[in-house]
């Protein structure tokens, strides 16, 4: 019996389509077929051909712009608008890896520093690491998956991708433009399953020589610890983004872009803005305008080009946001807005002073909801910031140099985002968690130096 997936739109689960879904003979099958091609280095792909398939397949999904947003709006409930702009970011993505081959190289190793080390000339060059076993999630169906498979076919790397279970159809859709674009099958394979036992299996497997993994800690931690020796990998969590507002801000101007940044795709981003520190002073200010701005918000289908929130990518996520703010209105915290659109689409919140032991204060919300904390001493925000087992990007808003770089110090993240919200990222910039939110660094140029090996030369005798 051949197995299937299928696949519905996240904002009222009307039914999409049926994918054909692999089984573990199908794996066994592409992960030989993916070993194989490696094992052969005279047939692995010469730089100016991974740059010409990386460059025309951009060129293919320029030309399918449209189709393919409405396809992440549909399986992924994306709003249509942010939906163009991962797309637009995955054909400059294409691009970017295309770029990064002419500057990927290794370097020369100084020679006749000690007697010992005369006559010799030594340098390194880059290798492929192997087969690279992509697991992505389903926040960012297009882009997360350029940043996975571009890499590795950049380096030279032979790549199986499994997309989430609720949104692979821009993963399928983006690998067949690859193969159209000129790319032998064999370098880039998809691996479609919802069964979990099966994705266990091929994220340890043997013949895996990198993990690339996006989603939860819990997994991801996990799938780490079961990698058998000499598997590398990289592990892209989340965590709870702080962002620390200063009294010398402008209220009114620094709302606009903190909105953003933690109700953009309904909080379902691993650095959405999640905790937001005010000063005492503007405390009352700021939240007004929040929760205006909250309010103001457009809420519903996100395949409408007005609709700047759309639905979370499952019925039990709106569950589970909406009992975590319970709990929390039940031990003092106010709520500003919220409420229910549909089954998966809940209406933007806003909590004032959760307390702290709350699981909107702890964990990872990923829902429509940001959670306000007065404060008075900077030093305090900053411990009660850093406080968490998380550490990914953080923000801090301020008209004073002075408080701006004392809170980028003194921050436990990857990176500080100075009057910018916590989700800003470019495709080319580092893009790492510390401790639980994740391991390794992702950005395209910095996975491919993740997906590579440096292999020195040395030659002797001369002279």
């Amino acid at each position: 019996m051949s197995l299937s997936l299928k696949v519905y739109q996240a904002f009222d689960r009307a039914f999409i389509t049926e994918l054909p879904a692999d089984d573990a003979a199908a794996l066994d099958r592409k992960l030989d077929i993916a070993a194989k091609a490696f094992a052969d280095r005279d047939g692995w792909l010469p730089a100016y051909q991974r740059m010409a398939i990386l460059r025309k397949t951009s060129e293919l999904l320029h030309d399918n712009r449209d189709r393919f947003a409405m396809m992440i709006a549909r399986e992924g409930g994306k709003p249509l608008a942010d939906a163009i702009v991962e797309v637009t970011r995955a054909i400059d993505g294409l691009v970017n890896a295309a770029d990064e081959i002419r500057n990927f190289a290794g370097k020369e190793i100084p020679m006749g520093l000690t007697a010992a080390s005369l006559n010799r000339l030594a340098f390194t060059t880059k290798e492929p690491i192997g087969v690279v076993a992509a697991i992505s999630a389903f926040n960012h169906p297009l882009n997360l998956i350029v940043h996975q498979i571009a890499p590795a076919i950049a380096v030279g790397c032979p790549v199986i991708v499994k997309p989430a279970a609720t949104t692979p159809i821009s993963c399928v859709e983006i690998v067949k433009l690859l193969w159209e674009a000129g790319l032998d099958e064999r370098w880039c394979q998809t691996f479609v399953t919802d069964d979990n036992t099966l994705a266990e299996s091929f994220s340890t497997d043997t013949r895996v020589a990198f993990l690339s993994f996006i989603g939860s800690a819990k997994v991801g931690w996990y799938l780490k610890s079961k990698l058998p020796p000499g598997t590398r990998c990289a592990l892209e969590h989340g965590g709870a983004a702080p962002v620390i507002v200063d009294r010398s801000v402008d209220v009114a101007a620094v709302v606009s872009p903190i909105v953003k940044g933690g109700y953009y795709h309904a909080g379902q981003v691993c650095v959405s803005v999640q905790r937001i520190f005010v000063h005492e002073d503007i405390l009352e200010s700021f939240t007004e305008n929040l929760g205006a701005r909250v309010a103001a918000l457009q809420v519903g289908d996100p395949a409408l080009k007005q609709t700047e929130v759309g639905p979370l990518i499952l019925p039990r996520e709106t569950e589970r946001v909406s009992n975590w703010i319970r709990e929390a209105v039940d031990a003092g915290a106010r709520q500003l807005g919220g409420g229910r659109l549909s089954e998966t689409t809940l209406l933007p919140s806003v909590l004032l002073n959760p307390p702290a032991d709350a699981k909107v204060s702890q964990l990872e919300v990923f829902g429509p909801l940001t959670c306000v904390y007065g404060y008075r001493n900077l030093d305090d925000a900053i411990e009660s910031a850093n406080s968490l087992p998380y550490a990914f990007q953080a923000s801090v808003f301020s008209s004073d140099i002075a408080v701006a770089l004392r809170a980028a110090k003194r921050l436990d993240a990857a990176a500080v985002l100075v009057n910018d919200h916590t989700a800003f990222r470019t495709d080319w910039m580092p893009f790492a968690g510390r401790r639980q939110s994740g391991y390794g660094v992702g950005g395209i140029p910095w996975t491919m130096q993740e997906m590579a090996d440096d292999k020195m030369v040395v030659l002797n005798g001369v002279s």
